[in-house]
């Protein structure tokens, strides 16, 4: 029992979107406020929306030939003719250096794999099946059109870690 005039505070994201019975009678949303899951569901199937997105443009493609290599370090091989998208963001602007390939990426209403490691200021995008992609294409590397918990899954980390990594370098505002 607990002082009159005392309250709890167990709520964080995860206990209010799943055991709001023992939540207490103050709570302490976190994630939840950017729009990104507290687990275990997916962040819409607790009626959450993005509340950051991470935007960027494709500044060039580039047509390789089956066997080249793309990336630092050459890590990802061409295994068709194929063609690249140069993204304008990278690991100083906070997205993550270690995104594996296929990671996914969205342009221009296309899903699209990550091919290659992540530059400090770019980032290359296989959009081999989108060959109306060009420069001056939007990106979206996370947000409404593709969750950071997706992002985040995939790069073998969390949406908390993505969503406090952006340098101040970014621009931001509001919608």
């Amino acid at each position: 029992m607990l002082p009159t005039g005392w309250q709890t505070s167990l709520g964080n994201s995860a206990a209010i979107v799943n055991t709001s019975q023992y939540a207490g009678e103050m709570v302490r949303p976190g994630i939840a406020l950017y729009g990104a899951t507290p687990g275990p569901l997916a962040a819409q199937a607790y009626g959450l929306q993005p509340a950051m997105l991470l935007n960027s443009a494709v500044i060039a493609v580039q047509a390789i030939k089956k066997g080249q290599w793309v990336g630092y370090g050459s890590r990802w091989l061409a295994g068709r003719d194929s063609l690249i998208a140069i993204v304008a963001c990278g690991y100083a602007d906070g997205y993550p250096r270690h995104a594996p390939d296929g990671v996914p990426v969205w342009i221009d209403g296309h899903i699209m794999p990550l091919a290659g490691r992540v530059s400090m200021d770019m980032l290359t995008v296989d959009v081999t099946d989108h060959p109306n992609c060009k420069p001056g294409s939007p990106v979206q590397l996370w947000g409404e059109h593709l969750p950071v918990d997706v992002v985040a899954t995939a790069s073998g980390t969390i949406g908390y870690e993505l969503l406090c990594a952006l340098s101040q370098r970014v621009p931001v505002g509001l919608a």
